[in-house]
């Protein structure tokens, strides 16, 4: 009697761990029906310094998706001095409160009626352009990261901090296998927009390429430069970041008011401080052109002519098109591009964005969801 008394206590485990998998089953089911699900997600509800550490952790409502929209089940986020400059107002509000957060990396759980590519169970990434009109004069040229119209993940609609987020089939995009969850984050905007910048700045095969700031950007950047054959001089304050300057491929390295070997042809800026135009543009040839990549930046001071004089030219970047998505995951797996991480949990966003503005994290910082 003692063995059929173990038998069907183990019979009822079993039972039990099925029907309590298909209750939870049944919830989220409701969820998309308009019943109420919950989730966590770090939200912002007001502009603050972050040190103030006013990012909630918190409940709310799982989003529903409709049309051509995905729900995506998160597993990791990365997190971007964009997502800083949103917190501290350095970015107007658009949406009060959101989530924040534009490198998703996370399964489809549930598709929009209208969803024809993709399908539950798929890996996909999310990154920070969430949608465009296709009907503005900048679409129509080609220009998707100019469109007047455009919604931006974790600043008009709400991110990847989260356990759940919804995004438009057409605006993600599928992670080349080689790269793990939390690696793949980052390539989802510091590696599309410094692909981008990249471009922008002219750089050719074999030329000399300077890079300012060297973050989360700057780290993937130097990879594809040198994928390119491209001499890389780096100019950082961050002994730690010249060190993994170094590990990458640079020839040269210091700061930004130290002189290098030799001018270069081509420059990115990737550290929002204005100031530090004038050093870029002392660094570069006749000709040259400095790639600005950051959305914000602080005020660049008065420029005396002759720095710019010789046809030196400066442009900033604006956001990315999924082209270049496309692009830079291909390339990216072609290198394969080596991405340096620091993890944290979910919880603790407050602490890695005040890490991320002291400078102090190796390469990229990424939020473990779940």
């Amino acid at each position: 009697m003692e063995g059929v008394g173990v038998t069907v206590f183990l019979i009822f485990v079993a039972e039990y761990s099925t029907l309590n998998s298909r209750i939870g089953e049944l919830l989220f089911n409701c969820k998309a029906d308009g019943w109420r699900y919950s989730m966590k997600a770090v939200r912002l509800h007001a502009p603050a310094p972050i040190e103030n550490g006013f990012l909630r952790y918190e409940g709310v409502e799982v989003p529903t998706p409709h049309d051509s929209d995905l729900l995506i089940k998160v597993r990791v986020c990365g997190i971007c001095h964009t997502d800083l400059h949103i917190v501290e107002g350095e970015l107007p509000p658009k949406k009060s409160p959101v989530i924040l957060g534009h490198q998703i990396v996370g399964e489809v759980v549930k598709i929009g009626p209208n969803v024809s590519r993709l399908k539950t169970g798929d890996r996909v990434g999310v990154p920070w352009l969430h949608w465009t009109c296709g009907t503005c004069p900048y679409c129509l040229r080609g220009q998707e990261n100019l469109c007047e119209n455009a919604r931006f993940t974790g600043y008009h609609v709400d991110g990847g901090y989260a356990e759940y987020t919804v995004a438009p089939e057409e605006f993600v995009y599928a992670i080349p296998a080689l790269f793990s969850d939390i690696n793949a984050a980052p390539l989802l905007c510091a590696g599309i927009v410094g692909f981008r910048a990249l471009r922008l700045s002219e750089v050719r095969p074999g030329d000399r390429l300077g890079l300012y700031g060297f973050g989360a950007s700057a780290h993937l950047g130097i990879q594809v430069a040198r994928h390119w054959g491209c001499e890389v001089y780096v100019y950082t304050r961050s002994e730690e970041h010249r060190k993994l300057a170094v590990e990458l491929g640079a020839v040269w390295t210091g700061r930004a008011e130290d002189r290098a070997p030799h001018p270069v042809d081509s420059a990115v800026m990737f550290a929002p401080a204005g100031h530090l135009v004038h050093h870029a543009l002392r660094a570069l040839r006749k000709g040259g052109t400095l790639a600005l990549a950051g959305i914000h930046m602080t005020p660049i001071p008065e420029l005396d002519y002759r720095l710019l004089y010789e046809e030196r030219t400066i442009r900033s970047v604006a956001n990315s098109t999924r082209q270049d998505a496309i692009d830079f995951l291909k390339v990216a797996a072609e290198i394969p591009i080596r991405v340096e991480v620091e993890t944290f949990p979910l919880k603790e966003a407050n602490r890695a964005l005040r890490l991320l503005k002291g400078s102090k994290i190796r390469g990229a910082g990424v939020l473990v969801v779940g």
